[in-house]
């Protein structure tokens, strides 16, 4: 008994000492999340059935991040290519059976109905740090041109749905793994300018709704009434908002239904504007304090695969931000992507959530600093 007694203790003491869970990085995923409830209240018109919704799938989110942190990330990488080659085979069924409003996004399985392109975001970089971790970094041109096609190959059906913006966030968080391999800078800047050079092109192959998005954000007073609609209507909502914002649920774009979409991609606005400045700041401080976190268990990871995997998914998690708020304010074109834990979806959440699990393994296998 007194065996079993010290045996318990000394797992206790361990977990106190080296907890498997990040905890300053759980408190603010949990925060975050409370913050995205709040919010989509407010968003919905303080309709209690869709903000229940969300907090169930956000606690889906949560116990799926608690399980996939007690793998280990050598299990992981085992299993990466099968979780790619699962995602891919996802994607072909959505081109096949899949469905939504004017595009083919959605698979319906009669239990669950969610978008396999979201799990792309996760399996895209595991399985591009997967490869690289194999190889000699930095990568070489061959590598390189292997990696393009594991890249090109769910892009390009997600691209086809027609996902233009989904497709970008994927190809981007396989190249950050690419980036963090160590890649020169001279080829770096050889691809940069070669995707400059090629986005002439690339311009007739877009659909024509797309190439509104990108002349609307040129000028979007150009048809205010239509296509303008969007981007006008989010600014009026951001800067109404003021230093201090109107309060909670006392904003008017929103309640009035002048801002389209105020649940999901423009939710940024509502908070803005019901916020405020600082409300606005301190949102974003707490999104800088999840990456910071986020990029130090890179940092202290224990092999190659960990440290690219984390810090993709550190640096994609930056750029949906980024990406959001840039969208809503008018810098960047309309793309659809949502807030990160604040927009309400289930399959976004849940699969960024799955993330911050893989992130949390390999925060328990992290290297011992000496001292």
């Amino acid at each position: 008994m007194d065996e079993l007694l010290a045996q318990l203790r000394y797992r206790i003491m361990g977990l106190v000492r080296r907890p498997r869970f990040d905890l300053p990085l759980a408190g603010a995923l949990l925060l975050l999340a409370v913050v995205g409830l709040v919010t989509q209240y407010s968003a919905s018109d303080l309709d209690r059935d869709k903000a229940i919704a969300q907090g169930a799938r956000l606690l889906l989110g949560g116990i799926l991040m608690a399980l996939i942190s007690r793998v280990p990330p050598s299990s992981l990488r085992n299993w990466t290519p099968w979780l790619y080659a699962a995602s891919v085979i996802l994607l072909i069924l959505v081109a096949l059976l899949g469905e939504g409003r004017g595009s083919d996004r959605w698979l319906d399985l009669r239990v669950v109905r969610f978008q396999p392109s979201e799990l792309l975001k996760l399996t895209m970089p595991m399985m591009v740090a997967w490869y690289l971790n194999q190889r000699h970094l930095p990568p070489s041109w061959s590598s390189l041109f292997a990696v393009a096609v594991l890249i090109a190959i769910p892009a390009g059906l997600i691209a086809e749905q027609p996902d233009l913006g989904t497709a970008l966030l994927v190809i981007a968080s396989g190249l950050f793994v690419v980036f963090l391999a160590g890649l020169a800078w001279w080829r770096i800047g050889l691809i940069i300018g070669s995707v400059i050079a090629a986005a002439p092109v690339a311009w007739h192959f877009l659909h024509e709704y797309q190439r509104n998005r990108v002349r609307t954000l040129l000028d979007p007073e150009s048809d205010p009434l239509g296509l303008g609609w969007h981007i006008i209507q989010s600014k009026i909502a951001v800067g109404s908002g003021g230093m201090w914002g109107k309060g909670w649920h006392h904003g008017t774009q929103s309640r009035l239904e002048f801002l389209p979409e105020h649940t999901t991609d423009f939710i940024f606005s509502v908070f803005a504007e019901e916020w405020g400045l600082i409300g606005v700041l301190l949102l974003l401080t707490l999104y800088l304090f999840i990456i910071g976190r986020c990029l130090l268990i890179a940092v202290n990871a224990k092999d190659t695969y960990s440290r690219l995997l984390a810090g993709a998914i550190s640096m994609a998690f930056f750029v949906y931000v980024i990406v959001n708020g840039g969208m809503i304010t008018g810098i960047l074109p309309v793309v659809g992507v949502p807030l990160p834990l604040i927009s309400y979806g289930g399959t976004s959440a849940v699969s960024l959530l799955a993330g911050f699990g893989v992130l949390m393994s390999i925060h328990a296998q992290r290297r011992r600093v000496a001292g």
